[in-house]
């Protein structure tokens, strides 16, 4: 079984050198043709996984669908396992869109130019999977020993839809987050981008770099005062810190949702883990079309009040829908999503035919 998660583990690991490696060694501005053609690239990755989830658990390659699964006591064959994959993944994917609203902030917040963004949303990335590495190892281990969690998780849920549902988030300031002053506490920072850096040293050749290319260069008076050899923070490293932040209290809701689905390790990691890997991709695709959406949050929180009624009334559910539970509420999540983007568009739509018809 180790040398299962070793494989994926490095394959991961090669798609991300590959990424910044290669394709993205240099840093520019994300176009939305490539943005869009990145988009597909991961998504295809991940649907051309589910043949090897299906292959893997239908034959049990390396010990995999040998354990009943914690969550229906099932033991997973391809058909099942596929399934589980691929809704956990669709659901991963829709509650990190609503990341992308919160990153879009942090980006305009801190200024970050469009040429550096991939670089910020790369290394959030990283952290994000050992983030979410070990939220999912701690989750299946305690959902396997104390199976009433599986309750808390969706009643924690419900509570999460039925507030994104009917209580406006309040503008916040992101230099007032507890890790930017808590960063700030520690090392000072400068008030300038220096280039790609995430940190500086005061005197070094790096903390030349006070413009981006093509940019006039400015002083920046706080490195000016800051002590020889001293290391500094710059506004990327912020931005970064609050990406990472987000992340990690986006995966409060996003790894209930999909422990509502499986508790399989495999499952729920690789399924997390391709969800995240094109989140970069997605971002610069949509990130222009983000307030275009103006339905998606709500087609997100009633994503979420679906999975956790599902994990609360589960077994209800699956004597009631049989074999194909797990198909059902695929098509459903998918529905709901697509509806959710529909109605914005149509609502875009009379908007605008409404202030064409004013003027």
């Amino acid at each position: 079984m180790l040398w299962i998660w070793v494989g994926f583990v490095l394959f991961i690991l090669l798609l991300l050198a590959l990424d910044l490696g290669v394709f993205h060694r240099k840093s520019h501005v994300v176009s939305l043709r490539e943005s869009i053609a990145w988009s597909g690239v991961w998504v295809l990755v991940a649907l051309l996984f589910s043949t090897f989830i299906w292959h893997a658990y239908e034959a049990h390659w390396l010990g995999l669908g040998q354990a009943p699964d914690p969550v229906d006591g099932v033991v997973n064959d391809g058909r099942t396992a596929t399934l589980k994959y691929l809704t956990g993944y669709v659901v991963e994917k829709s509650l990190s869109v609503d990341n992308l609203f919160v990153i879009a902030m942090l980006f305009t917040f801190f200024a970050v130019p469009p040429l550096y963004q991939h670089r910020v949303l790369f290394w959030g990335v990283v952290g994000a999977l050992l983030m979410r590495g070990a939220m999912i190892a701690i989750g299946a281990k305690l959902i396997a020993e104390f199976h009433w969690l599986l309750y808390v998780f969706g009643g924690f849920l419900l509570l999460t839809g039925l507030k994104m549902l009917l209580i406006k988030g309040d503008a916040s300031d992101p230099s007032q987050a507890w890790a930017v002053r808590l960063a700030r506490r520690f090392l000072p920072v400068t008030d300038r981008f220096h280039g790609e850096h995430f940190l500086v040293r005061a005197g070094s050749a790096a903390a030349a770099e006070t413009a981006t290319p093509g940019s006039a260069v400015e002083v920046d008076s706080v490195l000016l005062r800051a002590k020889p050899g001293a290391w500094l923070l710059t506004p990327l490293a912020l931005a970064l810190i609050l990406v990472e932040t987000t992340d990690l209290i986006f995966a409060v809701d996003s790894i209930p949702a999909i422990f509502a689905i499986t508790a399989d390790p495999f499952l729920v990691f690789t399924s997390n883990v391709f969800a995240i890997l094109g989140l970069r991709s997605l971002y610069f695709a949509l990130a222009g079309l983000l307030d275009k959406f103006r339905y998606l949050k709500t087609a997100l929180a009633v994503v979420l009040i679906l999975v956790g009624a599902k994990m609360l009334a589960a077994d209800w559910l699956k004597a009631q829908l049989g074999g194909n539970f797990h198909f059902i509420l695929l098509g459903a999540i998918l529905g709901i999503l697509a509806t959710g983007v529909i109605a914005s568009i149509v609502a875009d739509a009379r908007q605008r035919a409404r202030e064409d018809g004013t003027r």
